[in-house]
């Protein structure tokens, strides 16, 4: 089995994740204006830029590919993305998902303010990812890109065979959004969270690794699946 090396960049708010296989892919490429970042934390990490071949985007909002073109000009990698979201960054849309917790209408509250304040460019999306998926290993990496939705309609996760699942924002661990790990406080549809969740687990999700927090094992989201007695 290829041996693959995980790495957490923190860009802006949130988190992508450098993966090493045969190949470099990246997941999710951080807010606006993190380019100079992901340049020092790649080179601290010894990673040629230019290794990297795709960058998967998990979902659209502002946070996750507001960087998307600046690393793309910076590393020549493909852009992948699901086709209900690719306008987002096609026209540099700032999207805000619902609240699904009375916390999260508070943050979201927050945060509404602020969105006149982001800007970002938009880049063309070269890889478009259907309901039925793709698979990494063209891009030497074992396991493959699954269509999670419930968060945003365009959610995806990347599902390696190893068990490791980077799922965007379908769980969150990170103050202030959550205290411990868990389901998301932002969703379009929370049913579908739950589904997405479902299958994330029957293919074989053993780790997760949110956009905003440190990684936790699957059993915890498993756990709070299950029905109250």
């Amino acid at each position: 089995m290829v041996q693959v090396n995980i790495h957490s960049i923190k860009l802006g708010v949130g988190r992508c994740y450098v993966i090493q296989g045969e190949r470099t892919i990246l997941i999710d490429a951080g807010g606006p204006r993190q380019a100079a970042h992901f340049r020092q934390a790649m080179k601290a990490l010894a990673i040629d830029l230019h290794s990297v071949r795709l960058i998967v985007i998990t979902h659209g909002h502002w946070d996750h590919i507001g960087s998307a073109r600046d690393i793309q000009d910076m590393t020549g990698a493909r852009i992948a993305m699901h086709h209900r979201e690719r306008d987002w960054l096609e026209e540099s849309m700032k999207v805000l998902s619902p609240a699904a917790t009375l916390w999260g209408h508070v943050v979201r509250a927050m945060m509404v303010p602020l969105l006149p304040l982001i800007h970002f460019p938009a880049t063309n999306v070269n890889v478009v990812v259907g309901n039925e998926g793709a698979s990494l290993l063209e891009y030497g990496i074992p396991g493959r890109v699954l269509y999670t939705p419930g968060h945003s309609a365009g959610s995806v996760s990347v599902l390696l065979d190893t068990g490791e699942a980077f799922v965007g924002d379908l769980a969150m661990n990170e103050f202030p959004l959550r205290l411990r790990p868990g389901l998301p406080i932002f969703a379009e549809d929370m049913e579908k969270v739950r589904d997405s969740w479902r299958r994330l687990l029957a293919e074989g999700a053993k780790t997760v690794y949110p956009a905003h927090g440190k990684p936790f094992a699957a059993e915890i989201i498993r756990k709070s699946l299950a029905p109250e007695r």
